[in-house]
């Protein structure tokens, strides 16, 4: 099942960490192996295969010990400028997001002059 058809932040938690549980046990790593590789405590390593929340930097160390880290680049991948954008930017890295503006309700809508 795709994590993406999953309904809640809780069942995404509990395919992650069964994914985790599954590329240890594919690698045949120990709990205990992969926390000494990973730098994280056992319980962590428990936690996270148990569907339970961590820290990101723990999910990171552990993703990096299993040798998955790249993965990241397909869940959030780089952002890429049009060409268009790149060339207003020339270079320069976007700072802030800007909103979209509605236009003025209370300013009369622009007509000709009628001469007669």
């Amino acid at each position: 099942m795709n994590i993406n058809d999953l309904p809640t932040d809780a069942n995404v938690l509990d395919a992650l960490g069964e994914r985790i549980s599954r590329q240890r046990l594919h690698r045949n790593l120990t709990q205990a192996e992969l926390a000494k590789a990973s730098g994280v405590s056992k319980r962590t390593i428990e936690r996270l295969e148990a569907g339970e929340s961590t820290q990101l930097s723990n999910f990171i160390r552990i993703l990096r010990a299993l040798d998955l880290l790249d993965g990241l680049d397909q869940v959030i991948p780089k952002p890429l400028a049009s060409p268009l954008q790149q060339l207003a930017l020339q270079g320069r890295q976007r700072q802030r997001a800007s909103s979209v503006r509605e236009p003025d309700a209370s300013a009369k809508a622009w007509t000709w002059k009628d001469g007669s």
